[in-house]
């Protein structure tokens, strides 16, 4: 159930200060608010609350970062989602971003709650003016139903499960789908994802489905499936197995954004491609030293078994590829290499489209759903060499993992027209506003404005705000074009 609510009367206000702007607020706030205030010792640190009594009920101030400050966190409002007693609110005044502080607000009241009773009623908050509605409630939507996928138990959230949730998403938007299971996947040409999925109770499968008007643009989402990895017979230590029930985040991450892709009808062809295993230990589990043959033609000499997200993503991205989309992203909880390089909240991204690179960017720092580009090293690719076949499918030494997994995923990319790979970590650690501890989806929201800039008529708020910050863009390159 969304907490936003219609502009009310009787919502209690929310004034947003900052150092600067505190002295005056306080100055025109009841003598019993700034009375409170001072009992108190209410300093404006950033995030900081203070709930004191106003005359139509309760009423608070909420500290933002002062307007020249550095990395503002437009999420910040959100903290109060948690923090203020049921009950109605609204924005007296404008936080920095009023779309983001909603959003934040909806994402901060999220809980996990399928195993326990849920909590009391938390507040609820009118939209601000100028909020489209329907599109805040979509994204938070979206990224609750990965959250709830990726904070789901491997008991209950196995290949079978998965599937019935990529399929009840596809069947929500009216989306064709179909589904690969078991042996079928060994005559459907998917010999890496049976390797890996093989020796689980529950078959390996791959999930298709398509949604919008064949003739648009091609965008296709791929994204790892992995409902529970052991490291297979290289076995994961009892530590580093704690939290592998996230390690379909990736597939999660491609529901997500295409549920807001499909609920905002955006003019493409939209295609979500899963492979989905178990990676388990049983007499049947593939094992170091095999070789495969993969759906791109290419053989993989396994040098270690608890590589098995990029196997069964080469077979993904090589079908996804065979029909040259305009744009192919996948989404993988791919290597520790990366949380080493970058930590937990800030995924690194590779793509050799340097148009595509600058969007990731920029909308990765407006939506504050940040990432960080690296390099598709082209001589770290001798890495990949192996003797007995065409490539293996680990570096073979401690270096550059999270690089060199992308230059073997790249491999089985040659027609797409635009290709990126996300090495997302699908966890938040320590909660913070915008962002409780447990399941996160980590870049979806970026590529979902990317995608309305490209795709969606310029008619929408958020779009013209793209539109008029582009043309500013444009105008002061101009400028300094002319000045040089």
């Amino acid at each position: 159930m969304s907490l936003l609510r219609e502009p009310s009367a009787q919502a209690r206000p929310i004034h947003f200060v900052t150092r600067a702007s505190w002295p005056a607020t306080r100055e025109r706030l009841p003598r019993a608010c700034a009375d409170v205030a001072a009992a108190n010792g209410f300093e404006p640190n950033p995030a900081s609350h203070l709930i004191f009594p106003g005359e139509g009920g309760a009423e608070v101030v909420f500290a933002l970062e002062d307007e020249d400050g550095a990395a503002k966190d437009l999420f910040a409002p959100g903290k109060l989602a948690g923090a203020l007693p049921a009950g109605l609110y609204r924005f007296a005044n404008d936080p920095h971003d009023p779309y983001l502080a909603a959003l934040g607000w909806l994402l901060s009241a999220y809980a996990f709650d399928r195993y326990r009773a849920k909590k009391a009623e938390a507040a609820q908050l009118c939209v601000p003016d100028g909020v489209d509605t329907a599109r805040v409630e979509r994204v938070a939507a979206a990224i609750a139903m990965g959250r709830d996928l990726i904070n789901t138990p491997a008991n209950d959230l196995g290949p079978a499960a998965l599937e019935a949730a990529a399929l009840a998403t596809a069947a929500q938007h009216q989306a064709s789908a179909s589904v690969v299971r078991g042996d079928a996947l060994l005559a459907s040409g998917f010999p890496l994802i049976h390797a890996v999925g093989r020796a689980a109770k529950e078959a390996p499968r791959l999930v298709d489905f398509r949604w919008g008007d064949p003739d648009a643009p091609k965008v296709t989402l791929v994204g790892k499936g992995v409902c529970f990895d052991t490291g297979g017979l290289d076995i994961k230590p009892s530590a580093g197995m704690l939290m592998m029930k996230k390690d379909m985040g990736g597939a999660a991450t491609a529901l997500a954004l295409a549920s807001m892709v499909m609920g905002a009808g955006l003019a493409v062809r939209l295609r979500v491609i899963l492979p989905i295993v178990e990676n388990s230990i049983s007499a049947d589990a593939f094992r170091p030293g095999d070789i495969y043959a993969s759906r791109k033609g290419l053989t993989v000499e396994i040098g270690n078994t608890d590589a098995e997200g990029r196997l069964i993503l080469a077979d993904a991205l090589a079908l996804a590829d065979e029909e040259a989309p305009d744009l192919l992203v996948d989404f993988a909880t791919l290597t520790g290499a990366a949380r080493v390089a970058l930590g937990p909240d800030l995924p690194p991204f590779y793509t050799g489209d340097e148009a595509l690179a600058q969007d990731v960017a920029r909308h990765g720092a407006a939506a504050q759903d940040p990432v960080w580009r690296m390099p598709l090293w082209d001589p770290y690719d001798k890495m990949l060499e192996s003797k007995a076949a065409d490539l293996g499918n680990v570096g073979g030494g401690p270096f550059a993992g999270s690089i060199t997994a992308a230059l073997f995923l790249r491999r089985f990319v040659a027609k797409a027209k635009a290709w990126a790979h996300f090495d997302v970590y699908g966890w938040t650690p320590t909660g913070k506003p915008g962002r409780p501890e447990g399941g996160e989806i980590q870049s979806a929201r970026l590529l979902y404005d990317l995608l309305e800039e490209r795709f969606a008529p310029p008619h929408g708020p958020r779009a013209v705000r793209h539109l008029v910050a582009r043309a500013e863009e444009d105008e002061d390159a101009d400028a300094e074009e002319k000045a040089r």
